[in-house]
């Protein structure tokens, strides 16, 4: 009899678990990126987040969705060559269960700052250690745990809404950013 209890605990938690795993967007942000929504007419950035357990690490990520609008993204709202938070309102935050490894370097297992540096032809992804700031206002390099280079890759269809994806990448995973007409995939590798 006892063991009955402990299976419905434990069938209760791998069901949280799964459904914990996929958790992401928050319903009118997909509804616009999918043309669901014809015009983006919200105002503000709404809180967005977007997590996958890949192997045994469970990769979380909390981050402001801004619009296009209408707007010019690229060497304009977001200028070239600068730091930039990758998100609205806070410093886009990641968060990682067990130890990653990004750049060739092991990331211990905790929560981190997401920034990035859009270039024209290749971007910087920055994590650093203070995840709690306002964008990158209080954003110092020394506090930078590693920076990776990729190539932004151009696509055919607009992301309305800043959307972060973690996507497995064989026994791997990647973070992958899109907005506007553009995408960039941080490749992390799980151990």
């Amino acid at each position: 009899m006892r063991i009955f209890p402990l299976l419905i605990l434990t069938l209760c938690f791998y069901s949280l678990k799964a459904q914990h795993q996929h958790i992401s967007g928050d319903g009118y942000a997909d509804s616009v990126n999918k043309g669901l929504i014809a015009k983006d007419t919200m105002k503000g950035s709404p809180k967005r987040v977007s997590m996958k357990t890949i192997g045994d690490t469970h990769i979380h990520i909390e981050y402001g969705s801004p619009g296009v609008k209408g707007r010019m993204i690229w060497g304009g709202l977001v200028a070239y060559d600068q730091v930039w938070a990758t998100g609205a309102h806070n410093a886009t935050s990641i968060d990682f269960s067990k130890d990653v490894t990004i750049g060739g370097k092991k990331i211990p297992k905790g929560k981190y700052a997401l920034f990035t540096i859009p270039g024209k032809t290749e971007w910087t992804i920055i994590l650093n250690t203070n995840y709690q700031q306002h964008l990158a206002d209080a954003y110092n390099i020394s506090e930078d745990i590693v920076r990776v280079k990729v190539k932004p890759v151009r696509k055919q269809q607009v992301t309305q809404r800043l959307t972060y994806s973690v996507i497995p990448s064989g026994k791997d995973a990647g973070v992958m950013i899109e907005w506007e007409y553009l995408i960039v995939t941080l490749p992390i590798k799980v151990h």
